[in-house]
């Protein structure tokens, strides 16, 4: 995912969080769960198993589909890798990784197709890996935190997302962490009917940024 500069132009890639150290892009701690919750990108040496058994995991499968065999995924990961578009990050509650997120340029997604997007938008997709993480309120802190990253780029004042329409739990999850549901389309790219969400900056930042609640909510796979 590279960097847009006005209008649809593309430059370095972006580097949302300098004063991160490495291997993260960002991080922060999460009063409402006690955490640190951080974000690196997916490498295929480092995440190709771990993701491989994420994306087959049975409360995963609904939503995702793409329980495919080794090989096969391993070339869908490439092409993700590969994607001018697209980053895939590996998220971690106090460096266990235990999530994967894909933020995207929505413009350039074929999402675009359904909305009317801005140069600047980005989209996320997220979910939850190993089962013992699920329940336990995660889901808000960690979408909190990559919307945080999505708005650290200058130019973005929306942030999108595209549940698919059966999934109640990821929807009640977009909508505490600021997003608001514009309308149900059917997205034949992804095979599903999805629920459009949109977050306005000025949202996320005056009413959910400034919140300090503690999260209560359940798990969550909001493809």
């Amino acid at each position: 995912m590279t960097e847009r500069g006005h209008g649809h132009g593309r430059g370095r890639t972006l580097d949302p969080a300098a004063t991160v150290s490495a291997p993260y892009d960002y991080q922060r701690y999460d009063p409402s769960i006690d955490r640190m919750v951080s974000f690196r990108p997916a490498t295929m040496v480092a995440d190709l198993g771990r993701l491989h058994r994420w994306l087959n995991s049975e409360h995963v499968l609904p939503y995702w589909r793409l329980n495919h065999s080794l090989p096969r995924f391993r070339a869908a990961l490439d092409e993700k890798l590969a994607d001018d578009h697209l980053t895939p990050y590996v998220g971690s509650l106090d460096h266990v990784p235990m999530s994967y997120f894909e933020r995207y340029w929505a413009a350039d997604d074929p999402l675009a197709a359904h909305y009317d997007a801005e140069p600047a938008d980005q989209g996320i997709h997220l979910l939850i890996g190993p089962p013992e993480y699920l329940g336990h309120g995660y889901a808000p802190a960690l979408l909190r935190a990559m919307t945080a990253l999505a708005f650290r780029h200058p130019e973005t004042d929306r942030v999108v997302a595209e549940p698919d329409a059966r999934n109640e739990r990821a929807i009640r999850v977009f909508e505490r962490c600021g997003y608001e549901p514009v309308r149900e389309f059917e997205f034949p790219e992804e095979e599903k009917t999805a629920l459009l969400v949109v977050c306005e900056r000025d949202r996320f930042e005056s009413t959910v940024e400034s919140a300090d609640e503690p999260e209560v909510d359940a798990e969550v796979d909001p493809r």
